[in-house]
């Protein structure tokens, strides 16, 4: 994978154009072709490593999700933090999202995984690592994903006005010091994670989002996932 020759949306390529000539991410990209070379699977597909930004132009963004790395199981990761393929069971945390959803805004919990549709109006789900190998969460951490990612976070800070910020769990929290207050809304709570019991449920951040980009005269989001119907014989 050549820096210069990453396919992303065109308003984030003429924004992150430095970032991808610079030494970690000369570094960054060796790292994966090691990977490669060594015989490790690497998730999400080459051609997914960078969907939240081909999925959701600079141009058009309203809201940031901030995830941790790609799920780390065959045919999970998809380059959209938090989101599955309709064709894979969801994943807990990612269903404890949708329990939040219904209980704020009243939506149908969905049958599928696949929150695309949020990303096409305008929310970068965006993970702090962009892959991972296979079976071994967390194990792009260190490679320099989260440099290439706080960058972004900054850029979005200062390029952009009235952008709201979902920080889920310590994780995500630790990201608020790139963010400009002044600018944007920040709302944090407890991650979806069953790990922290019930303490995401509760925080009204659809509804909280939707109060402030109509606010500051931005188009709501629409965040009820409506079913498919490749997806309704499936039990899970």
């Amino acid at each position: 994978m050549n820096p210069k020759k990453i396919k992303i949306e065109s308003s984030w390529k003429a924004a992150l154009s430095e970032e991808f000539t610079k030494p970690y991410f000369i570094d960054l990209i060796d790292e994966l072709l090691n990977e490669k070379e060594n015989g490790n699977t690497v998730y999400p597909p080459r051609d997914k490593i960078f969907h939240a930004f081909k999925r959701t132009p600079l141009d058009d963004l309203k809201a940031v999700i901030i995830g941790q790395d790609p799920y780390h199981n065959p045919k999970q990761a998809m380059g959209l933090c938090f989101s599955v393929p309709k064709t894979i069971k969801r994943p807990p945390s990612l269903l404890n999202i949708y329990k939040e959803l219904n209980r704020d805004l009243g939506y149908e919990i969905p049958i599928h995984g696949d929150i695309s549709p949020w990303a096409d109006q305008g929310v970068l789900l965006l993970n702090a690592v962009l892959t991972v190998r296979k079976n071994d969460a967390g194990s792009h951490r260190k490679i320099g994903w989260q440099q290439f990612t706080d960058a972004v976070i900054s850029l979005i800070s200062q390029k952009k006005e009235n952008v709201v910020f979902l920080l889920w769990g310590n994780f995500a929290k630790g990201k608020k010091a790139l963010i400009d207050e002044n600018k944007h809304l920040i709302l944090e709570s407890a991650h979806p994670s069953p790990l922290a019991g019930k303490a995401f449920q509760g925080n009204g951040h659809f509804s909280k989002t939707n109060s402030y980009l109509i606010e500051n005269r931005i188009e709501p989001i629409y965040w009820k996932i409506e079913k498919s119907t490749e997806q309704l014989e499936l039990k899970f």
